[in-house]
């Protein structure tokens, strides 16, 4: 029998504002734990909620950025349940007039093709603290930091297929809110989280099976291998003649399984009502235009001009636009060499390789944009050998030394005299004639041997060029 995976993702992306949704409390993160939560967020009797204007901007400009709908008016309500690390007994959100509504995003698979998925809604609620389950002999602490944060829910449609098109989704909407500013996108520190509702059904099936909710999962590889994990189980149960139930489930990364915590509530256990201390938030076009004069080149219309002003392919400009810095500092090192091409040749292999293995985001990249355009510079202009710039730019990580500085005091300018080409290439065909009977036999394979002779005697200094062609008259003559 042949499955398919539905899934539906809910992210929860903590806004970059100074102050909380409804209070004047700081939200810096790594602060103290309970000494960033103000009468209002610890629910002191009496205390009124005031609406923190900048979240509202940053909601609609997430809108805009995704063509979605705009909800001239948003309104407030009560989400009531109890949990110890909410202390109003409740949590403010949106439920059926939310400020984000229906909209789009567009995604590009492994293959390369593009697949467009939709977005439900984007609504404004606050976040609750956390629970602390470390260092407490069995018991458990509660830090109230982060109670009254700030949050945009994200909720796609059921329109993932797979695990890999799942993080994919994530990586471009993570893309997309950094973009714009309106989050730092951090998973590790919880400022982006996602909840998971997966199920599975016969191919071809019209009906959706029972959906599992996996809540929480804080990095781009666990939403996969928990994505993965959920299906293979729901399947193998079925198989074996059960049958799936609504709830909600934890992903134990330790272990690579999920495990149930509690059944699935629905609305109605909620008993959401209208926030009876806040008025609906209303918004006209001239505010909505205000926003849209805000917003940046996103990632789609920055690869499309990667791809025309620069003449990358389509795969080259999707990597050096897939974040803000990344594009930026690809662009600042055109600017400084003036050659696109090997410019993102650079930025995608030689520096993405280094910072992949040493975890570094490329706004702390131990060379700048200014230094690897320089380098690029130097072999375009032959003083260097794309071949002798990997050693440089070895030498140039962790080192202050101009470009300029590495290359003289090493010894590594390329050798460009003709005469001393000359000469090498001359000891080469002497040293081997065996190899130079073979070529002049019409085995031409054996050029690359005398290539790799002569870099090896010129210390890989000689230019290639000149190498080439000095060799290859001097071996027919």
């Amino acid at each position: 029998m042949v499955w398919e995976t539905v899934i539906g993702l809910e992210v929860h992306v903590q806004l970059d504002t100074k102050s909380k949704l409804f209070s004047g409390s700081s939200t810096t993160f790594g602060a103290k734990p309970n000494t960033q939560a103000g009468i209002y967020d610890l629910a002191m009797p009496g205390t009124l909620p005031v609406f923190n204007e900048e979240v509202l901007r940053m909601a609609v400009k997430f809108g805009l950025a995704i063509d979605a709908e705009i909800g001239r008016k948003s309104v407030f309500d009560r989400k009531n349940y109890f949990y110890p690390d909410l202390p109003k007994g409740y949590q403010v959100t949106q439920l059926a007039f939310p400020t984000v509504g229906k909209g789009s995003l567009q995604i590009t698979l492994e293959d390369g093709t593009e697949k467009v998925i939709g977005i439900t809604r984007a609504h404004i609620e606050e976040d609750a603290g956390k629970s602390l389950h470390e260092d407490f002999q069995g018991l458990t602490g509660i830090d109230l930091n982060r109670a009254g944060t700030a949050l945009l829910e994200i909720v796609s449609e059921p329109e993932l297929r797979s695990a890999k098109e799942a993080v994919a989704y994530l990586k471009k909407l993570h893309s997309i809110i950094r973009y714009l500013g309106i989050s730092d996108g951090n998973m590790s520190q919880g400022s982006m989280r996602c909840d998971a509702n997966v199920s599975v059904r016969k191919v071809g099936a019209k009906e959706f099976g029972t959906r599992a909710e996996i809540k929480n999962i804080n990095s781009f590889r666990f939403v996969e291998k928990a994505i993965i994990h959920e299906a293979q189980r729901q399947i193998e149960l079925i198989e074996d003649g059960g049958r799936v139930i609504q709830e909600t489930r934890l992903y134990d990364a330790d272990k690579d399984e999920t495990r149930s915590m509690r059944s699935k509530e629905v609305a109605n256990d909620y008993r959401y009502f209208p926030e009876p201390d806040l008025l609906p938030v209303v918004i006209d076009e001239a505010y909505i235009d205000a926003v849209r004069a805000q917003l940046p080149e996103l990632p789609n219309a920055k690869r499309a001009r990667f791809v025309s002003q620069y003449g990358l392919s389509d795969y080259d400009a999707g990597v050096l636009a897939s974040s803000r810095e990344m594009g930026d500092f690809y662009e600042e090192v055109v600017k400084i060499c003036g050659d696109a091409k090997l410019s993102s040749n650079w930025v995608t292999v030689d520096l993405q390789a280094l910072l992949n293995k040493n975890d570094i985001e490329i706004e702390n990249s131990p060379i700048s944009a200014a230094r690897l355009g320089a380098l690029i510079g130097r072999i375009k202009d032959q003083t260097i050998s794309s071949k002798i710039a990997k050693t440089v730019f070895e030498a140039m990580i962790g080192n202050d030394q101009s470009v300029d500085e590495i290359i003289e005091s090493q010894g590594l300018k390329q050798v460009t005299d003709s005469g001393a080409i000359e000469k090498l290439v001359d000891e080469v065909i002497a040293g081997n004639p065996e190899q130079v009977a073979q070529y002049r036999a019409g085995k031409e394979k054996v050029f690359a041997f005398f290539i790799g002779q002569a870099m090896k005697v010129s210390k890989g200094k000689a230019n290639p060029e000149q190498l080439n062609a000095l060799l290859l008259q001097k071996l027919k003559g």
